[in-house]
């Protein structure tokens, strides 16, 4: 009776650690966000564990039903589609659930995006806030206009279609000499990082329109 989150790589393979796949194996079921890309995962490292569908859409009509398995002695492992599960990703109401029922909750150290981002930006990171995906339109302003105020290092995530409105409204709230650092495709092929004030690297990617997941972090208020 445990569940275990398991965190998966976040672009190369070669971060899956070997206790991932100890675990993964040995787990009676894994409940991934998308099986079709958790099913190449598990292709990969020759993983034949059964697989359900567990994610934003349905994590709420499910957790009773998977405490109820775990009560009944299961083993569950719990994965995203890529890096650690709960952060930014489903996780995070099962765990709750678990802990609430007394049921042991284990989560592998792993791939995580903000971790490298954070560390490669140049930025302080002796304190910082992961502030994830920004209010797409209700609650945006509110939210911008708090954190115009936090003198720690902010970690944002952000999809690439929406990276020059995000970096317009750092120039635009925060000032446009904060500094920001946007990591892009980290540990894949093209991974890049690119720094300078808000209105540089916001220059930058309209120039050169991004591609690919993307973590941006923030300096805080001076």
């Amino acid at each position: 009776m445990k569940l275990y989150l398991v965190p998966t790589p976040i672009g190369n393979l070669k971060d899956m650690t070997f206790r991932a796949v100890e675990v993964l194996n040995d787990v009676d079921l894994i409940l991934a966000e998308d099986t079709r890309t958790s099913g190449k995962l598990l292709k990969h490292f020759e993983i034949s564990t059964q697989m359900q569908s567990h994610h934003m859409h349905n994590e709420h009509k499910t957790v009773k039903h998977l405490v109820e398995k775990l009560k009944s002695g299961m083993s569950i492992a719990v994965i995203s589609d890529a890096g650690t599960p709960a952060i930014s990703d489903p996780g995070f109401l099962l765990t709750r659930a678990a802990v609430e029922n007394g049921i042991e909750v284990e989560c592998l150290p792993g791939a995580t995006a903000f971790v490298p981002a954070l560390v490669n930006s140049g930025l302080p990171n002796d304190k910082f806030v992961f502030e994830g995906f920004l209010p797409v339109k209700k609650g945006r302003q509110t939210r911008l206009l708090l954190l115009a105020e936090e003198t720690r290092t902010m970690i944002f995530y952000e999809s690439p279609h929406k990276l020059i409105k995000t970096l317009g409204h750092f120039a635009e709230y925060f000032g446009e000499d904060r500094q920001v650092s946007v990591s892009r495709e980290l540990t894949k092929l093209y991974e890049e990082t690119v720094r300078g004030t808000a209105t540089e690297v916001l220059a930058h990617y309209t120039n050169k329109p991004p591609k690919g997941e993307i973590v941006i972090v923030v300096a805080g208020k001076a």
